[in-house]
């Protein structure tokens, strides 16, 4: 995502001070500016729009409420993100002991500027798996791998390519150094696209029995 610069455009950072300073109406814009963005990562995060939903009204509510922790300089967009990555991983884990307490019950019953050189010679060498996605037929081919994934090298992968945050910005989300962006992210491509010829053998293997 590409941030608006029109001359009467305010940042993200101009709209959250004025929220600060006690304007409500910077909040509100920055929740009509990121509704579509962030809410389109959280669905593809978590696999379910209802929990897509709750999980970003509270990650606004909790921007709402630690509006006096973020720091002037700093950058919004990799803040919200950090929050709202957070706030996906409790849900997914909240999800997962609820699905095996039910079970158990039951059986008792820089993408962006200054490319780095690796995703150059990705683009040129490889399927990349935001390109594949724009091929509609493929959509659901390259969920499934990305969701094959494990959950570190996941979340590299969705916020480098999908929502387009640069290397500094994913190393702030997460919470980890720099160099462990890029080398889960140069492992996340390489499980990717071992997973994917996988797929694509078995498809044309039960294209042929068929």
């Amino acid at each position: 995502m590409v941030q608006t610069t029109l001359q009467n455009e305010k940042t993200d950072e101009e709209l959250f001070e004025q929220f600060r300073s006690g304007n409500g109406e910077g909040f509100e814009k920055l929740v009509h500016r990121y509704e579509g963005e962030l809410f389109g990562y959280l669905n593809r995060y978590l696999h379910n729009r209802s929990q897509a939903e709750d999980v970003f009204q509270n990650c606004f509510m909790q921007v709402y409420q630690k509006a006096g922790l973020f720091e002037k300089g700093k950058i919004f967009r990799p803040w919200l993100y950090s929050i709202a990555t957070h706030l996906a991983i409790d849900e997914t884990r909240r999800s997962k002991r609820r699905t095996t307490l039910s079970l158990d019950k039951s059986s008792s019953q820089d993408p962006g500027e200054g490319k780095n050189n690796l995703l150059e010679g990705l683009e040129s060498s490889v399927n990349r798996p935001d390109r594949l996605a724009m091929e509609e037929e493929k959509k659901e081919q390259v969920r499934k791998v990305v969701d094959s994934l494990p959950e570190q090298f996941r979340q590299v992968l969705i916020l480098a390519y999908f929502q387009e945050l640069k290397y500094q910005e994913i190393s702030e989300v997460l919470e980890i150094p720099l160099g462990t962006v890029k080398s889960r992210l140069h492992s996340a491509i390489e499980r990717f696209q071992e997973a994917w010829a996988k797929l694509q053998v078995e498809n044309e293997q039960g294209f042929s029995n068929g």
